[in-house]
C-alpha cells in the first residue's frame, strides 16, 4: 500500500501512525481521510498580494543581477512568464532591458 506524500514538503518517507500519517523530514502530522485542497504553489509580491502567471509587476527595490555587474533599478517593469515552487527565485519573468531571468517575489510589487 502507498502512502500520500507529505502536504507540506512533499516527501515520499512518510509513515502511518495510528489514525495519521508523518512525515520524518518535516515532523508534520496529518489525516489522510481528510481532504485539503489547498494549494501552496503560489507566490506572494512584498506586498502580500498573490501574483500569477502573467501579471505585469515592477521591482520593490534595487537587485543585483547574480554573476554579473547590471544593477536593476526600482520600478524597472517586467512580465510574470511562470511561476515556481522554489525557495529563493520563484518567479520566471521577462525583464524590461534585462531579458528574461529569475525573480525573487519578495523584491516585486503587482502594477
Amino acid at each position: 500500500m502507498s502512502l500520500p506524500p507529505c502536504p507540506e514538503c512533499q516527501s515520499q518517507f512518510a509513515y502511518r501512525d495510528q489514525a495519521f500519517l508523518v512525515c520524518p523530514e518535516c515532523a508534520h502530522e496529518w489525516n489522510p481521510d481528510e481532504v485539503t485542497v489547498e494549494d501552496k504553489t503560489g507566490a506572494k509580491d512584498a506586498n502580500g498580494t498573490e501574483l500569477a502567471e502573467g501579471d505585469k509587476v515592477t521591482l520593490a527595490k534595487d537587485v543585483k543581477v547574480k554573476g554579473s555587474s547590471m544593477v536593476l533599478k526600482i520600478g524597472t517593469k517586467a512580465v510574470v512568464r511562470r511561476i515556481l515552487d522554489a525557495k529563493d527565485h520563484q518567479l520566471d519573468c521577462k525583464v524590461d532591458g534585462a531579458g528574461e531571468m529569475m525573480v525573487t517575489a519578495a523584491f516585486v510589487k503587482k502594477a
